[in-house]
């Protein structure tokens, strides 16, 4: 599993927004049941504000070269 990458000069980044990645990690059915014997699945909706009044942001740090 990745835990770093390096953007360089010039790089451009997608970023996308998803409430679930299975099989890569456990599914979420967005019910509150318990995993190990939930039943229901319930359609999540996810949504990205960007006016001032919500903003939105992801955080790059900036790690000098050693």
């Amino acid at each position: 599993m990745q835990t770093s990458i390096v953007f360089r000069a010039g790089h451009r980044i997608r970023v996308q927004v998803t409430s679930s990645n299975f099989p890569r990690w456990d599914r979420n059915l967005n019910t509150g049941e318990p995993e190990e014997n939930a039943t229901t699945a319930r359609v999540a909706r996810q949504q990205v504000f960007h006016d001032p009044a919500r903003p939105s942001r992801i955080v790059l740090p900036v790690v000098p070269p050693a």
